[in-house]
């Protein structure tokens, strides 16, 4: 079987389409019909700036059975740690709720810390916002070392309405208070966003470890084509958790990137020459996927 073969029916559900408030390599109306040509089932489409369940309607008209899946993050754009947002974006019909991204605390730590000689887009927005006195801090979810009461109410709406809850780029401490939390709140669906990224760092036993509290990992394809981790790295941890526990994704769409559905090929076919036998990448691809936004 070969890769193309192994995506019929999957999701990738982080995809960085247009139109953002940042230059993107495909907008959504060719990101869906790339995919459903393929025979792919859907994807998630991530902006960091604004919900984006209207485009995910729009595009699900256009493209009858395909499932584009809305979903917001919790950044400054859209009031932070805002459970109204949340709440709206539930009833738009949006999926997945990232906790903040780059405007974590987390994230801006490890950013000045480990500032790149060429900053992405971001980073170039932010600074410009910054200058013009336009951006708040940033945002942890702890306060005094424990969970804000706000993102207690957050947790509640997730839990209402069933939504995806991602971890975002938070901080280790934060991502073990979030999920402990939202395991009390009886939130069913909780993804660990790309905990190999490097702002994030989970060790393969910690990634273990949450998902005995129900989490699940995302593995993305940009962390080892980027060099922020290696290839054999994403092996070993898929393993060691066990691709029951993992879904894949790609977070593409940067515009000098490859296309998301070509990156989502790629390291299916990595996972295929690299011991993974075809039921346990049709799980991560598909079976995992469809549990958290279709069921």
């Amino acid at each position: 079987m070969d890769a193309i073969e192994l995506l019929q029916g999957a999701y990738d559900l982080h995809v960085h389409s247009g139109p953002d408030i940042l230059d993107r390599k495909v907008d959504d109306l060719e990101m869906a019909e790339r995919l459903a040509t393929l025979g792919m089932k859907g994807y998630g489409i991530k902006s960091h700036y604004f919900c984006t369940a209207e485009r995910a309607k729009i595009i699900n008209k256009l493209h009858p059975g395909f499932h584009a899946v809305g979903a917001v993050a919790l950044n400054h754009s859209i009031g932070g740690l805002n459970p109204l947002a949340v709440e709206m974006a539930a009833r738009g019909g949006a999926k997945i709720v990232w906790m903040p991204t780059f405007d974590a605390a987390n994230e801006q730590e490890h950013f000045h810390k480990n500032k790149p000689e060429k900053l992405p887009h971001w980073a170039k927005l932010q600074m410009e916002l910054i200058a013009q006195g336009k951006t708040q801090s940033s945002i942890s979810v702890l306060e005094n070392g424990k969970l804000k009461a706000v993102v207690h109410d957050i947790l509640d709406a997730i839990a209402q309405h069933d939504l995806v809850l991602a971890t975002g780029h938070l901080g280790i401490g934060e991502i073990y208070a979030v999920v402990k939390a939202a395991k009390q709140h009886k939130v069913r669906k909780i993804v660990i966003t790309h905990p190999n990224f490097p702002s994030i760092r989970l060790s393969k036993e910690q990634q273990k470890e949450l998902t005995g509290l129900g989490a699940r990992m995302e593995f993305c394809f940009t962390t080892p084509h980027s060099g922020k981790t290696t290839w054999d790295e994403v092996y070993e941890q898929i393993r060691y958790v066990d691709p029951a526990n993992c879904i894949i994704s790609t977070d593409l769409g940067q515009p000098n990137g490859p296309y998301p559905d070509e990156g989502l090929r790629i390291f299916v076919a990595n996972l295929l020459a690299n011991g993974f036998t075809v039921p346990e990448i049709k799980q991560m691809t598909a079976v995992n996927t469809a549990f958290l936004v279709e069921s």
